[in-house]
């Protein structure tokens, strides 16, 4: 329950939109409000979002005296009492949202409303009659941190501030050294300005730790902080709600009874694909004439290196299976001149473009740095002034340009590398990197839904293995499996050495036995090292050292054979599995759960009490709003699902 908070400190108005009638969500319809000025005011309290009314209210009594009018400062505050008017002082009503306090907006009705969320799940509704809600969202784009939704373009999260967070977590791990407090404040400031991006230059930094043995050069709290809790915005010390992908849902809780696994069988490889088979599943024009033979072969053996770069723009989507010699030629012709097209658009900004610019800017500083870093111990990219070093940088750059919305984050180059050094082509690199990122793009998405879905997934998978071992890490602050993060980022670039990291990526390409096999991968490296992590009774600090400890140690054919095991454990008792798992090893589901009983569970559980989370069918003609939320009668916003994706 909020209170009203009155302060006597005279705020400082930074700027100020007139025209605007604000409500609070689920108000009766006939309840009137009156004009008044939306504003952002500075107080010694900090920042906040205040509506002022400037005339009288016509408010119904049960509204003048609800007490969830405004919301809590905790500085200064008091509640007013029903026996006072508008205020103590005879003043207008004020409702002031603290931005520390504000978790979503969202603009709605054409531009005509704008729907303000708080963490305790209050919500408001302002009216512009003046302007749009548009002119406002640019207004705070100068005082607040805020990604828009990847899911909903019209929706706006808003950046947690994390110091306090990063203070306790640093402090509880007690390996904080008193020379170390500027580094990490600079972590907390680049968190705040560009939270994703600086989450990523901590799995640089990681790497230079582990890979390159600097260790005794750096404090090993850089390599902590990477994969604090932070990094994802919530808190697991449960085992996390699985939710998948797509329109089905399904709630998994700790226990799995009635689950007897049978012993693990043994798998065999085989040897890689050669040029002679390769010529085999050709025809006289040059059309594979099998492609599920040919990923059959590569998942069981890989490629030999010599034929790689010619199999490699298959698996990777750059050529069509079905295409002849002459058609690849047409298409490799038409792709080189949309690379160089889109290339020219940004080495052909001026500099005032640029300077105008800031999202450009961003990403063109941010991919500077990381090149100048990415696998510079390689021969490849070893030196300076390296040219390939220049492709690399020319290529993510483009990238940027081919998909804007998701542009450029950290660990990408470490995708690109290895495709730029195999293809020794520019446009090649490209196509294929293309390719390689519609595989892996949710694991880039501001909002890391992709990556809080693999993480879930990955738990319960391990749960069902082991449930014992999935315990362990649940009681040991682990259940969220964080530590998991940069095998699953970067696809395990940082866990091999380039000849492996290429065979096990062209195994995962071939999507056999089922898409989520790297899952699986995972699980059976954690599957090899729980005696080593329950024995020594380890905790989250020492989990996550031992587990990037393994970097350029884990013997890749003994991981892929125990890998195919666990999948074929699993799917010999598959009618027995939940749902979850079933999808995650790719066989269909027995019982449907749709989206709406997932979100009710949801909603349930987050004891959403003051929104009520519906489907509201007719709004989905408006391109501007999907899945929402009712308010009142007639209005909607916020989409439905919120707690799910974001909380």
């Amino acid at each position: 329950m909020s209170e009203m908070f009155e302060s006597t400190e005279q705020g400082k108005d930074l700027c100020i939109h007139a025209g605007v009638v604000l409500r609070k969500a689920n108000t009766k319809e006939d309840e009137v409000h009156s004009l008044g000025t939306l504003n952002i005011v500075e107080y010694s309290f900090g920042r906040c979002i205040e509506w002022k009314s400037i005339v009288d209210s016509v408010v119904s009594e049960k509204q003048d005296q609800d007490s969830e009018w405004s919301l809590v400062n905790t500085h200064t505050r008091r509640t007013r009492t029903s026996s006072e008017g508008p205020d103590s002082q005879g003043n207008n009503r004020t409702v002031r949202i603290l931005f520390s306090n504000l978790c979503s907006f969202c603009i709605h009705s054409r531009g005509q409303q704008l729907i303000f969320k708080q963490k305790d799940d209050t919500v408001y509704v302002a009216f512009f009659q003046l302007s749009n809600a548009d002119s406002f969202v640019n207004s705070l784009r100068g005082f607040i941190k805020f990604v828009r939704s990847r899911v909903n373009r019209n929706m706006y999260l808003v950046v947690d501030e994390v110091q306090n967070v990063l203070t306790r977590s640093f402090a509880e791990l007690d390996i904080i050294q008193e020379n170390t407090a500027d580094y990490v404040w600079k972590f907390v400031k680049n968190w705040q300005d560009h939270p994703y991006e600086a989450t990523m230059e901590m799995f640089s930094k990681i790497a230079d730790i582990w890979l390159h043995k600097e260790a005794a050069k750096r404090p090993v709290e850089e390599a902590v902080a990477d994969i604090l809790n932070n990094s994802l915005s919530i808190e697991v010390t449960h085992p996390p709600v699985s939710i998948d992908s797509g329109e089905e849902y399904e709630v998994i809780g700790v226990q799995r009874l009635g689950i007897i696994l049978p012993q693990r069988p043994t798998c065999l490889r085989g040897t890689p694909l050669t040029q002679d088979q390769w010529n085999r599943y050709q025809d006289s024009h040059g059309r594979i004439l099998n492609p599920q033979q040919v990923k059959e072969v590569v998942f069981r053996g890989g490629i030999v290196p010599s034929l790689r770069l010619e199999v490699w723009k298959f698996l990777l989507n750059y050529y069509p299976w079905e295409y002849t010699h002459s058609q690849r030629r047409e298409l490799k012709k038409k792709k080189d001149d949309e690379y160089f097209m889109m290339k020219l658009q940004w080495k052909s900004m001026t500099a005032v473009q640029e300077k105008n610019f800031s999202g450009y800017r961003d990403r063109k500083s941010l991919i500077g740095k990381d090149v100048n870093r990415t696998d510079r111990t390689h021969p490849y990219y070893a030196g300076d002034n390296n040219p390939h070093l220049a492709q690399l940088y020319d290529i993510l750059m483009t990238y940027a340009m081919y998909n804007f919305d998701l542009g450029y984050v950290q660990g990408m180059s470490d995708l690109l590398s290895p495709i730029l050094f195999l293809m020794d082509s520019e446009v090649d690199a490209f196509w294929c990197f293309v390719g390689f990122m519609e595989k892996v793009s949710t694991n880039f998405e501001m909002d890391q839904a992709g990556m809080k879905s693999q993480l879930c997934q990955l738990y319960n998978l391990l749960s069902t293995i082991d449930l014992e071992f999935a315990s362990y890490l649940c009681k040991h602050d682990s259940g969220n499996m964080f530590f998991c993060f940069r095998w699953l980022l970067v696809l395990f670039k940082r866990e091999f050495d380039t000849v492996d990291i290429m065979k096990l990526w062209e195994v995962l390409w071939t999507d056999i036995p089922c898409k989520s096999f790297h899952l699986l991968v995972c699980t059976a490296i954690l599957d090899r090292e729980k005696h080593v992590l329950m024995e020594n009774n380890y905790g989250f600090t020492d989990i996550l050292k031992h587990i990037n400890n393994l970097s350029l140690h884990i013997d890749l054919s003994s991981t892929l054979l125990e890998a195919e095991g666990i999948y074929c454990q699993l799917m010999s008792v598959a009618d027995k599995l939940p749902d979850s798992i079933r999808s995650i090893i790719g066989i269909e589901r027995l019982n449907k759960v749709t989206a709406d009983d997932a979100e009710e569970v949801a909603a349930s559980s987050a004891n959403s009490e003051k929104v009520d989370w519906v489907d509201d069918t007719n709004s989905r003609s408006d391109s501007m709003e999907c899945e929402n939320v009712r308010l009142g009668e007639n209005e909607v916003s916020f989409e439905r699902g919120l707690h799910m994706s974001y909380m």
